[in-house]
């Protein structure tokens, strides 16, 4: 790669979603100023949160009516402040587009910031609650709950610097900058979307199933628990893995009767693995293909032979209490350790460096923010396909290669636990996933197919992968083949666990990667056993879809030609526990479920409304928990604070009783109404009513009247088309020379006539 921009980014946040976006372009190399006031940023406070999100980064106390004086030399603003706070301080988008043509904003609200509850701020778990995604989350007859850690915060993260990528990309052309708005309830929604799909086509309100029943279940093993996850088709390799003659049955074969018989099966295989250590079961399930994973702490995390090969985990001589004990999930930007949090105003003195763009504005319309650029897309099921969609629906020319043999599995996807009778011939799932694509079928086995292939990575400029690490280079599109046939391109690998390691051969579901991230381990109630997502969700192909597509138009967007993105998804999950990671390894403290709860805010969490529903309540402050007093009897607003901490178990218990008798939009109007953060937990069926869906593109619909999923954000100055519907699977074409190979080449002349995104190439 050769010489790339270091952009100037000024940071005005308090938030974790905000912090974190800073981070990532810290990360990436570039020069990230926090304005902090002389209290400091809000999340010093919470010292190894701060140290993990603010490492790399410079800070300057510049009191609140003085930031505007930072833009002038800036490339990005990153910005978390309510709607109205902004507008006061002359940072809200008419202003910024007027005084700073050129500068690229990145805004971050937990809600709408045009909706009602635009000032209202929160958490993870209240854009979970309000963006539908906790409804999913939990055992079917307990209370929803938000993912371990605050997930959404750290996928609107992603989601921003997407957005910045793009924006960056366009300014290149046209000298403009732009507005992103990223809300965390809509990305979780969008990462919900599995869901919208199933109530569209059924009517029926798509509902946590836990990990506890369904065909695929979290059972206990002697020192831990395993997640027991398997395809119908390999019911024998199971068998074979359980030992017990009782499974043995030739009936069981057939999976109706499977499904029939299934409580008892569940009962045999519980019993066996109950006997059997967790990591050990895992292991030989591994060995044997099957896509197991184990629910691993905080220890297992930190001393693995996987994560420490890879430079994940940085060495104990490396660590120190104010920077993060893990590297980041991209090991190109690896460095020996990992820079510390700045001390407050350590960098205040230094003057603000000019912007890697002078801004100088064109008369001409800009074009879609990826125009001209081409992608190969051998993203299959959710993680690499949903990356692709991504990069189609924001310009680019996706070419998706399947094979007749071999086609995306999701093509004809039964979730667990469903009957695939009752699918269509093409699944909802992949339409939704695939949307916008071209598509061709070669068989990368044979000579004639790899030479097709070859000639398609000679005319692209990222190509996109998720397969199982040792798999490319069995079909010849390995990093070291693309490299010679294209230096240029892009290559962005999703595999499980990276493209090397003792583990990186093995198998994995997004309930997998739940599970040996140490996501499950922080997910789930403080009474039960570890949680995943669900096969419903499938949270880390969501967040790693968005991390991939960030990643690859950033490398775009700054020039970093012949860039190998080799994404281990258990990394890049992990990377958002890093703060409870370094507490337990500073202060011995594991990770814990601990449902909603959590140590720096109180109440949170989720509470019974009438007709079964639920209310989110998240007071973060004493002013929060004042506020709440004046609504709930019983409470006792003048109480000292550690009361609120100490006696959580009866104030949970006041507020039921208090929400219980309550609507749920009543109970969470009331709240507001007093100053308490609260709001309504929502569903696929409450979301098909808002309408601010739909207006803001994070809801389409086909020309035929079929959801599709949307859009993650709102570009000012670009709204994406609709996308075309996904593509057939055709037979495999016979090589260069077919006529439909000759109508891909078209394809990719047509939409970027002289635009190869790097000239010069041969």
């Amino acid at each position: 790669m050769g010489d790339v921009p270091n952009l100037a980014v000024v940071e005005i946040t308090r938030t974790v979603a905000g912090a974190a976006c800073g981070r990532l372009f810290a990360a990436l190399g570039h020069d990230v100023t926090m304005c902090e006031t002389r209290e400091g940023h809000a999340l010093r406070g919470r010292s190894l949160t701060f140290a993990a999100l603010a490492a790399g980064k410079q800070s300057a106390v510049v009191e609140p009516d003085q930031w505007c004086n930072r833009l002038a030399s800036a490339d990005i603003l990153l910005i978390d402040l309510p709607p109205s706070e902004a507008r006061s301080l002359g940072l809200d988008a008419e202003t910024l587009t007027r005084r700073y043509p050129a500068l690229v904003t990145v805004s971050i609200t937990t809600f709408n910031p045009h909706g009602y509850l635009a000032e209202l701020e929160g958490d993870s778990l209240l854009a979970e609650a309000e963006g539908g995604l906790a409804h999913m989350i939990g055992e079917p007859a307990r209370p929803p709950l938000t993912l371990g850690g605050e997930q959404s915060a750290y996928a609107a993260a992603f989601v921003g610097l997407f957005g910045a990528s793009l924006a960056l990309r366009r300014r290149a052309t046209s000298g403009d900058g732009d507005l992103i708005e990223v809300t965390m309830s809509d990305v979780a929604a969008y990462m919900d979307w599995k869901s919208d799909v199933t109530f569209d086509l059924t009517g029926v309100v798509p509902h946590r199933t836990g990990a506890s029943q369904g065909a695929w279940r979290v059972v206990e093993a002697k020192d831990g628990w395993v997640g027991v996850i398997f395809l119908a088709e390999q019911w024998p390799t199971v068998v074979k893995l359980v030992g017990d003659e009782r499974l043995e049955d030739p009936e069981l074969i057939n999976p109706a009767i499977r499904l029939e018989r299934s409580e008892e099966l569940w009962l045999i295989i519980a019993d066996a693995i109950r006997r059997r250590e967790a990591h050990e079961v895992f292991v030989c399930a591994q060995s044997l293909g099957l896509p197991f994973g184990y629910a691993v702490a905080a220890a297992d995390l930190i001393d693995s032979e996987q994560l420490h090969g890879r430079g994940f985990i940085l060495p104990s001589d490396q660590r120190r209490p104010d920077a993060p004990v893990v590297s980041f999930p991209l090991p190109g930007q690896r460095t020996e350790g990992v820079e510390p949090a700045p001390r407050l105003d350590e960098h205040g003195a230094l003057p603000p460096r000019t912007p890697a763009s002078d801004g100088n504005r064109s008369d001409t319309i800009s074009s879609a923010p990826l125009d001209g650029v081409v992608v190969l897309d051998f993203g299959t099921i959710t993680a690499g396909a949903a990356t692709t969609r991504l990069l189609a629906d924001y310009g680019a020319t996706v070419i998706k290669i399947e094979s007749e043999e071999r086609p995306d599995r999701f093509r004809h996807w039964v979730m667990p636990g469903s009957d695939a009778s009752d699918g269509p011939a093409i699944s909802p799932m992949f339409r939704s996933n695939n949307a916008g694509k071209a598509g061709v079928c070669i068989d990368l086995k044979s000579a004639a197919g790899r030479a097709a292939v070859h000639e398609l990575i000679r005319r692209a400029d990222i190509l996109v992968e998720n397969f199982r690490a040792g798999v490319t280079e069995r079909l010849g599109i390995d990093p070291a083949t693309v490299r010679a046939v294209n230096p240029d391109l892009v290559y962005v690998s999703l595999s499980s666990q990276g493209s090397e390691g003792p583990e990186s051969g093995y198998a994995s579901y997004g309930s997998t990667l739940d599970l040996l991230s140490g996501l499950a381990s922080v997910t789930g109630y403080a009474d039960s056993s570890p949680l995943w997502s669900s096969g419903d969700v499938n949270y880390p192909d969501q967040v790693v879809a968005l991390a991939g597509a960030a990643f690859a138009a950033h490398a775009v967007a700054t020039g970093r030609t012949g860039a190998w993105l080799d994404i281990s998804q258990r990394e890049l999950v992990a990377w958002t526990l890093a703060d409870q990671l370094a507490t337990f390894v500073w202060d011995g403290v594991p990770m814990e479920r601990t449902g909603n709860r959590r140590s720096h805010a109180t109440p949170h969490d989720i509470y019974p409304a009438a007709n079964d529903e639920w209310v989110a309540i998240a007071c973060s402050t004493s002013e929060h928990r004042r506020a709440l007093a004046q609504v709930v009897p019983g409470l006792v607003g003048d109480a000292d604070e550690t009361w609120w901490w100490a006696q959580q178990d009866v104030v949970d218990q006041l507020i039921t009783d208090w929400s219980s008798s309550r609507s749920r939009p009543d109970a969470a109007a009331e709240l507001r109404a007093a100053g308490v953060p609260a709001v309504a937990v929502n569903t696929a069926a409450d979301r098909a009513q808002q309408p601010h869906r739909e207006q803001r593109g994070l809801v389409l619909r086909s020309p035929e009247g079929e959801w599709l999923k949307g859009f993650p954000m709102v570009m000012r100055r670009f709204t994406p088309a609709a996308p075309g519907p996904a593509p057939q699977l055709d037979t495999d074409i016979s090589g260069p020379s077919d006529p439909r190979f000759q109508q891909v080449f078209r394809l990719i002349d047509t939409n970027s006539p002289e635009s190869k995104l790097y000239e010069g190439r041969a």
